[in-house]
């Protein structure tokens, strides 16, 4: 058994995946042992020719249809060894001490359940959605609203994305996204994994959602960064809108996606805690920011 496996899902991001991999070989290993995964969901760009070609100690598994993220990264559990677990996007860079201080707070903090970094954008700013509240109706509610923007540092009116807190410190956090999650693979295994009922966007909350229930922590650990192209493969995001261009298809399957994963999330953890009225609002609300979303990509 290794210390760490890092498992990567990749998408049609050949030369990101390549660079995410390169950063991986030069970075600090765990003094256990690492392994990295690449679970490559049947892309046509080449990706699995590259990572076979240039990186032979990589294990790749090589799926023949696109499974989605949380199914995904299920497959590559199956292969792993290691006694935590980092899931990492292919979109990322990380810097050299990215894997090995994150993993010594885990081991030396077993009430924490899982850890994330700083991750940033290209210009250099924090990456918002590694840092968040759950999406409580009151959360989502001022949100969209502008609420949370207008009141950055409110405990009350930005629970969304938590910005009260001090970025310069070590602190718990409600949720992290997948894009960097580092946890101990018996509490991955304690929980029943990623929720494959989601294919994209929305499972890494539910899984917080899971890890936060068992009474661990989940840590925003901000001393070291990793950088990360977001949306590259999806093609939401402006992030990357200069290095990533999926086609019209992808990004409206992705919008679809999106609202289809907040509905389940409402669903399977809220409905039962609020009265029907504020389910059927909350609801509305998802299905009207979901054809403004889908239209948006269909016009473009």
């Amino acid at each position: 058994m290794t210390d760490l496996s890092v498992i990567i899902v990749s998408y049609n991001t050949r030369q990101l995946l390549d660079d995410c991999l390169a950063s991986l070989q030069q970075a600090e290993a765990p003094r256990g042992g690492l392994e990295i995964i690449v679970v490559d969901n049947a892309s046509h760009d080449g990706s699995q020719e590259m990572v076979a070609t240039k990186y032979p100690d990589v294990q790749l598994l090589a799926l023949t249809e696109n499974l989605g993220f949380a199914a995904a990264n299920n497959r590559g559990v199956a292969l792993a060894n290691g006694r935590y677990y980092l899931f990492l996007n292919s979109d990322t860079r990380i810097e050299a001490e990215a894997l090995e201080r994150p993993l010594t707070y885990l081991c030396d903090h077993p009430e924490a359940g899982a850890i994330t970094v700083k991750l940033i954008y290209p210009n250099g700013q924090r990456d918002p959605d590694n840092h968040r509240g759950f999406p409580t109706p009151w959360n989502a509610l001022c949100h969209f609203t502008g609420l949370g923007k207008l009141f950055r540092h409110s405990p009350r009116f930005n629970g969304y994305f938590q910005s009260y807190a001090d970025f310069s410190q070590t602190h718990a956090i409600d949720v992290t996204a997948g894009s960097f999650l580092m946890m101990p693979a018996a509490l991955f295994q304690q929980i029943g994994g990623w929720d494959e009922t989601y294919f994209f966007y929305g499972e890494d909350i539910d899984l917080c959602y899971r890890i936060r229930q068992t009474g661990a922590q989940i840590i925003y650990y901000p001393h070291v960064q990793v950088l990360h192209y977001k949306g590259a493969s999806s093609g939401l995001r402006k992030e990357s809108a200069d290095i990533a261009n999926p086609p019209k298809e992808t990004r409206v399957r992705v919008a679809r996606e999106s609202v289809r994963a907040m509905q389940l999330f409402y669903r399977k953890f809220y409905r039962d805690q609020y009265p029907p009225y504020v389910t059927a609002f909350v609801l509305a609300g998802i299905r009207l920011r979901g054809w403004l979303r889908i239209v948006k990509h269909q016009l473009t």
